[in-house]
């Protein structure tokens, strides 16, 4: 039974980059760069990874659900 549960757990690269562009990913960050305790650089980071296709369908179903909504 452990040996059935540790297979079920084990994943390559190829299936995790497989799972990101199938379902896509966003990358929400911020980074300060400071000296004593003055913020020099500011850097808001938002990334969305996904293939082509999925985007496309986010964006198709976001349209759709803001067109039932009025907006």
């Amino acid at each position: 039974m452990s040996d059935l549960v540790a297979k079920e757990k084990e994943f390559t690269l190829l299936d995790l980059l497989d799972r990101i562009l199938t379902k896509g990913v966003i990358l929400w960050g911020d980074i300060t760069i400071s000296v004593a305790d003055v913020d020099l650089v500011y850097a808001g980071l938002k990334v969305l990874l996904s293939s082509v296709e999925t985007a496309d369908r986010m964006r198709k179903n976001s349209s759709s659900t803001d067109a039932e909504r009025g907006t």
